[in-house]
This record gives structure tokens, C-alpha cells and sequence, in this order.
């Protein structure tokens, strides 16, 4: 059986090429102890590969010229030498972009498709709900009747992250990329308002009409000029949770913006980055609550695809420069 992966072909200089990618096609992996084959699915394309393509020591090991792209998946078990799982099972895991993929038990998470739709293991229902939830929640704990802004408001997580903030009871505006996507938040999950970052020419004007009481928090996926004009706006002790800085990771020199931490001194205001790695303990909690909002038709999602393994470098490019709405995922496989 034959198997194909799409491995980093060069390290990208500034926004990816596709020539960066390469179609490769080998034998399919054999499963060792405690290991399963999977038949990859859906796979997941996010911004953070963006940076595991990087030498910029990270969080996590850079990867090297010659590897298989990383990445979530869900997949079927076609042979298993686990205990804990057999043939047939449907699973999560780190399986990377291709169609077959060896991984360990410990790795993995078993999913029931009578449940949800396994594409939600991979966003509501998985790290991208997670991030959203424990991110906004745990970070910045917003209270009733508090202003929460949200960068990236289109995305896969901060689409969530705004929901959230109005089950709590405050009032949700975000930042998105298109009129489209504003119309979606607002109109469809419930934000308050929202405006389009590339048309809108003066951001403070625009945050201070649509924030008449200043920013309480502020979940920042964008960084940038979006997020400087926030800190200037930011209410005393408000809270901000930094899980993305897209607009950043794919300059050749580092983009200067304004000084704001004396912002962060007259405001007593906290400013809190993290991995959702750290919550794993407590991924539990997440997708309990989680999974109760989406069955109570409190959470929306939305997801688009691309079809084949071959395509996921268009698909990834596509995600990188904001073209997608909700989450961006690529069907490998069918179910």
C-alpha cells in the first residue's frame, strides 16, 4: 500500500510558496507496539505550522527540510497493536499530512461519530475550541456586561471565542478581513459588531464607536496595528490573552509598533500568552461544557475544505492569507 505525504521542500523566506511544499509518495508505514495505522481523513491546516516551518527557536522543535508537514488529523484505525484501540476505531491525532499515518496510543483520543461530525474533533470540539475556551475563560475571566474584542473574529477560534463571551453575557465586537465575514459574526453568531480591518482606515475612531465604554478583554490571534490601537483603549484591569500574532509571522524583519506597556502600568491591565498544551489536564472540563453549548444551539461553527492530500499546501496558503471563514480543514479521505 502506497502512501502520500506532503513534506516540506524548502524552509519558506517570508509568505510560504507552494514550491516550499512537495508531493511525495511512499510506502505506507507499519504500526509497532502500542502503535495504530491510521487512515487519515480530515486534516487540520492552522497558523502555528507557519512557525514549526521557522529556525526561530519556538515552543516546539522547528522541523527540518525532508519532513512530513505536521499537523491534527482524525482518522480511521486500519491495524492496531494497541490494547487500546482496534480496527474500525475513529481517532485524533498528530498524524501530519498524509494519508497514512503510524502513531502512538498516548497520542491519541477516540471519537464516536454518533456523537458529532468527526470534523469537530478538529475545531468546537478539539484544541480550537479549547483554545477559545480556556484562552477567554481561564485568562481573562470576563464579567457580566463587560466589552470583549476579539482579533481574527472570523476564525476558527476567535469565531468561538466571541460566542462565548455572549454566553457569559457581554458584549462581543471583533475585527475580521472582509465585509463577508463581519456580516457572519454579527448577523449569524450573535456579536454585537464587528468591522473590516482592511477597509476601516482609523482604527480608534472605529473601536471607540463600537466600544462607548472601552475594552474589558481582548483576544488577540492578529497582533499588529489592530492590537496597538486596542491597547490604547483598554479599560483599568483589563485582561488580555495573546494565543496568536498572525499578521507577524510572515514578515522578514520584525514589524515596529507602538511602546504600550506603560499602558499596561496606568491601567493595572494584564497581558497573558499561552499554549492550550498547558490545560491539558483540564481538556475534560472544555469539552464537557463545550459539547453542552453546541448541543443547546449556543455555539455555531462553520467549516470549508479542500479535497485531496496533494492540495493542502493551497489549502494552508489560502488559511495563511485569511481566505477561509470558520475553520479550514482538508479531506484526505471519505468517512
Amino acid at each position: 500500500m502506497m502512501n502520500k505525504q506532503i513534506r516540506m521542500a524548502a524552509r519558506p523566506v517570508g509568505f510560504p510558496k507552494e514550491s516550499d511544499f512537495q508531493l511525495v509518495e511512499t510506502a505506507a508505514p507499519k504500526p509497532g507496539a502500542g502503535e495504530v495505522l491510521a487512515r487519515v481523513i480530515y486534516l487540520s491546516v492552522d497558523p502555528y505550522m507557519r512557525g514549526r516551518m521557522s529556525e526561530v527557536k519556538s515552543y516546539a522543535p522547528s522541523m527540518q527540510v525532508g519532513d512530513v508537514m505536521v499537523g491534527g488529523a482524525v482518522g480511521q484505525v486500519m491495524e492496531s497493536r494497541s490494547d487500546q484501540y482496534q480496527a474500525g476505531d475513529y481517532v485524533v491525532g498528530m498524524f501530519g499530512w498524509q494519508q497514512y499515518a503510524v502513531a502512538n496510543e498516548m497520542g491519541l483520543r477516540r471519537l464516536d461519530p454518533k456523537l458529532a461530525p468527526l470534523t469537530t474533533a478538529l475545531n468546537v470540539l478539539g484544541h480550537v475550541g479549547l483554545t477559545a475556551y480556556f484562552g477567554l475563560l481561564d485568562i481573562c475571566d470576563p464579567k457580566l456586561g463587560e466589552t470583549v474584542v476579539v482579533s481574527g473574529a472570523a476564525g476558527a477560534v476567535g469565531s468561538l471565542v466571541g460566542q462565548i463571551a455572549k454566553i457569559k453575557g457581554c458584549r462581543a465586537v471583533g475585527s475580521a478581513g472582509s465585509d463577508a465575514k463581519v456580516d457572519w459574526i454579527v448577523h449569524e453568531l450573535g456579536f454585537d459588531a464587528g468591522f473590516n480591518y482592511k477597509t476601516v482606515t482609523d482604527y480608534g475612531a472605529k473601536l471607540a464607536e463600537l466600544c462607548p465604554n472601552g475594552i474589558d478583554v481582548y483576544f488577540d490571534n492578529v497582533g499588529g496595528a489592530v492590537t496597538d490601537t486596542v491597547m490604547r483603549l483598554i479599560n483599568v484591569h483589563a485582561r488580555i490573552s495573546v494565543c496568536g500574532q498572525i499578521s507577524q509571522y510572515n514578515l522578514e524583519k520584525p514589524e515596529m509598533g507602538p511602546r504600550w506597556f506603560p499602558t499596561l502600568i496606568v491601567k493595572r491591565a494584564k497581558v497573558h500568552g499561552f499554549l492550550i498544551t498547558d490545560y491539558a489536564p483540564r481538556f475534560g472540563e472544555g469539552i464537557r461544557d463545550l459539547g453542552q453549548w453546541l448541543s443547546e444551539g449556543k455555539l455555531k461553527y462553520r467549516e470549508e475544505f479542500v479535497d485531496g492530500i496533494e492540495n493542502a499546501p493551497r489549502a494552508f496558503l489560502g488559511m495563511l492569507q485569511g481566505k477561509n471563514i470558520g475553520k479550514q480543514l482538508v479531506r484526505i479521505s471519505s468517512e
